[in-house]
Formats: C-alpha cells, sequence, structure tokens
C-alpha cells in the first residue's frame, strides 16, 4: 500500500482502506473510483488557487478571519437574540448549542482520526493577499464549515426570512476555506454537511425537550 502522500485528499485515504480491508474486482472499482473523486478534488483547488481574483482575494479573506472560532456567527447571534424577540432568542441560543456541538465533534472526534493533511499551496505563491495562517489541525472536515452550516440551519428553521441568507453566507464562508488555500473542496463539502446533520440532532433533542416541558406544563 502506498504510503500517504503530502496532497492526498480523504478519497484517497479511503480508497486505501479499501484496498487493504477488501480483495476482489468490486473493491478495486471501489477504490478506482475513489482515487477519481481525489483527483477532481485536488484539480478544483488548483484551479482556485490559480486563478487571478484581485477584487476578491481581500474580501474573502477577511471573511475566512471573520468565522474564526465562529465570531461571526457569534456576533449574528447576539443580534437575533436582541432584534427577533423570543423567536430570535430560541434561534440563537440553538445556533450557539449547535456551534458547540458541532466543533466538539469535528475537532475533537473526526480530525483526530481522519490526520489529512493540509493542502500545498503553490511555491513561491502566487496570490499572497488572499492567503490566510496555515493551520496546524488536520484538514479533514472543514470545522469553518461545518460550524457555518450548523449555525445557518438551527437560526434557518426558527427564522425562515433568514434562511436563504444565512445559508448563503454559510456558503461564502465554505468556499472562502477553498479560497484561501488552508482546505480541498471535499473538506469543505463534507465539513457542511456534517454541520447541518449535527445541527438536525440538535433540533430534535431541543424540541422533544420543548415538547416534554409542555406537556409537564399541561399536565
Amino acid at each position: 500500500m502506498a504510503a500517504p502522500g503530502p496532497n492526498d485528499t480523504v478519497a484517497d485515504a479511503l480508497a486505501r482502506r479499501v484496498v487493504t480491508h477488501r480483495r476482489g474486482p468490486a473493491a478495486f472499482r471501489v477504490a478506482d473510483g475513489l482515487r477519481e473523486l481525489g483527483a477532481v478534488d485536488r484539480a478544483v483547488y488548483e484551479a482556485v488557487a490559480r486563478t487571478p481574483t484581485g477584487n476578491l482575494d481581500v474580501p474573502v479573506r477577511r471573511l475566512s478571519g471573520a468565522a474564526d472560532t465562529s465570531r461571526l456567527w457569534l456576533g449574528i447571534a447576539a443580534v437575533v437574540a436582541v432584534a427577533g424577540g423570543r423567536r430570535g432568542r430560541r434561534a440563537a441560543l440553538e445556533g450557539v448549542v449547535a456551534i458547540g456541538v458541532t466543533s466538539a465533534t469535528v475537532n475533537l472526534g473526526v480530525k483526530p482520526v481522519a490526520r489529512r493533511r493540509r493542502p500545498e499551496r503553490a511555491r513561491p505563491a502566487l496570490f499572497e493577499d488572499r492567503h490566510v495562517p496555515m493551520p496546524r489541525s488536520a484538514s479533514f472536515p472543514s470545522g469553518h464549515a461545518a460550524s457555518a452550516f450548523a449555525f445557518a440551519y438551527a437560526v434557518g428553521r426558527h427564522m425562515p426570512v433568514l434562511a436563504v441568507p444565512i445559508r448563503l453566507l454559510a456558503a461564502a464562508v465554505a468556499y472562502s476555506r477553498v479560497h484561501t488555500g488552508v482546505h480541498y473542496p471535499g473538506d469543505v463539502v463534507i465539513g457542511s454537511v456534517a454541520g447541518a446533520g449535527t445541527a438536525a440532532m440538535v433540533a430534535a433533542v431541543a424540541d422533544r425537550t420543548a415538547r416534554a416541558r409542555a406537556s409537564g406544563r399541561g399536565g
């Protein structure tokens, strides 16, 4: 089995595991398909990295920085809680809880297991204005994307008027992690799905708790 390369994606890692633990034509077809996905992942990353976008680089970099440690989402939660009344407070609280659960799951549960390397930026760097410092944590999945979509799911379900704009903002944050060179596209796609899925589980627990409280008051 080949050793992991510096530019391997999660699809490459899965392909190696399939070959290691499974034998036969079907397993090799699956592994080949995963390697092709990894090649697409790298190709999209390289296309973004090599495309001049002088007007976008600084705004996208700043957006990515604003989402560090979920500052962007916590700021929005504060505004929603103040301006949105009772529904806004519930949306903000659930959004913050969703971020907390998602961050713990991704950073403490998934990243240490996946241990995917960050992408290697071109040397010399093509567009310095777009770059943010390369994080030291594992690349897969993107914690920024996971937190963004967790918060967007929670707020959007309580406040439908914000559902579309806040999901678009979450998508912009997720993309910013590829644009700034710190994640492969696959990292942010899976991170986004993981964040929304975790938020859905948080929502289910919150709904059950609310129903139990209402039933207790009614009884």
